[in-house]
């Protein structure tokens, strides 16, 4: 027998044998490419990202707060994985997300190598900055989303060129609150600094802040008190925060052993802000404009309780993987970074701009809500700080202020 390439067809034979020769010869192109059809279908791109957790343990605190989740930043990934394969699965591409959450840094670096090894290559971190340094350099060969570390080193003076920063550091949350304080003519403040290496870092934001808008900070004082506020504030805080003529009391206390019983407490009837009272962040659950309401509803449907910054942080790092690879219709990490850098793709964020990242230290362009517990106050950048390209640079580390290379 012939094989079907071999077929000729007489034309001379009657009508219907005529069609039969030709449907013999058209058959096998049709099978190959509805075989090549049927392989495409059942063949998405598959993107798994890895998702690494890490945050020791604060020790015991002097005042009573709300703790972090446990599962804080995880189920922001998890909602972004849900929310890029909804779209995803049109364009042939299917997001799947590997978490691992460690009790060590040891431990954290064993989970990421041990995922780098199963072929992840794109990670989201939330975790100390000292682990981030760790891992970046640990997998030279991924592309790694901070959505854990504020910490400004990284992002002026070290940068880690496959990290990309989606959590704000502290310049942008200082300069965003800062720019506020001016804008309301609050230009003399009492700085106020907790006893911890991260207390520390915020007040050095603020100091920054401070002398790069213009507000006076009229005196610093240290924090050394080691009794329960619960009981003692009334009495200790009014003493403590005598000094001259202030506008606003400044509190660096990320840990939260003592700013909580700031305001409402101090000499002068003056506001508070900082890392409590008035306080900017990378996200709250006041937000609720351009759309953010629905992003709560989901969030808030998926985990049962509200989103934080960490939440925001982790969605917006899978958002921006995903948003890239259905540009590339690719996942390889350099191809991925070297997109996001180069502000030709905008990304959605529920702020009312679209976002990106900054070419020279890889940190997310974007408004940083100022808020107080239970209603949004403002958003930075506020009106009239302007800047020659983009007003979102006016917050944190410009292109001149940053001394390291990247990527």
């Amino acid at each position: 027998m012939l094989a079907p390439s071999a077929v000729e067809c007489d034309m001379r034979q009657p009508a219907h044998l005529v069609l039969t020769c030709l449907l013999t010869l058209l058959a096998p192109t049709a099978w190959a490419q509805n075989e090549r059809a049927d392989t495409q279908a059942v063949s998405p791109l598959q993107i798994r990202i890895g998702y690494l957790s890490y945050r020791p343990d604060s020790g015991p605190l002097l005042s009573t707060i709300w703790p972090e989740p446990n599962d804080a930043g995880l189920q922001g990934a998890q909602l972004a994985v849900a929310d890029s394969n909804t779209t995803g699965r049109f364009l042939k591409q299917q997001f799947a997300l590997v978490s691992a959450r460690a009790d060590s840094a040891e431990q954290l670096l064993h989970a990421a190598q041990a995922q780098h090894g199963d072929g992840v290559r794109l990670f989201v971190i939330n975790a100390p900055v000292a682990s981030l340094r760790a891992l970046s350099a640990a997998l030279p060969d991924s592309l790694l989303f901070n959505a854990g570390s504020p910490d400004d080193a990284i992002r002026s003076v070290q940068c880690l060129g496959n990290v990309l920063h989606a959590l704000p550091g502290r310049a942008m949350l200082a300069d965003a609150l800062v720019q506020f304080l001016v804008l309301r003519k609050w230009q003399r403040g009492l700085l106020i600094v907790g006893q911890t290496p991260d207390d520390e870092a915020y007040a050095a934001a603020l100091r920054r802040a401070a002398k790069r808008f213009g507000l006076q900070l009229v005196a610093e004082k240290r924090w050394t008190f080691d009794n329960d506020q619960r009981r003692s504030a009334q009495a200790d805080m009014p003493l403590f925060t005598q000094a001259r003529e202030y506008d606003v009391v400044l509190v660096a206390d990320e840990r939260g052993d003592f700013g909580e019983y700031v305001p409402y407490q101090t000499w002068l009837p003056r506001p508070v802000a900082g890392t409590q009272g008035l306080t900017p962040t990378g996200w709250h659950k006041t937000v609720e404009t351009f759309g953010a309401a629905q992003l709560q509803k989901r969030f808030e449907a998926q985990a049962g309780r509200w989103m934080n910054d960490r939440d925001f942080a982790a969605w917006m790092a899978v958002r921006s993987i995903a948003t890239a690879v259905s540009k590339l219709r690719e996942a390889k990490p350099r191809a991925l970074q070297q997109l996001l850098v180069s502000e030709q793709l905008p990304l959605d964020g529920f702020k009312g701009r679209k976002l990106s990242y900054r070419p020279w230290n890889g940190e997310l362009r974007q408004p940083i809500p100022l808020v107080q517990p239970r209603a949004l106050v403002s958003t930075s950048p506020q009106e009239g700080f302007l800047h020659p390209s983009n007003e979102m640079d006016s917050l944190g580390f410009d292109k001149a202020d940053v001394t390291c290379t990247y990527p």
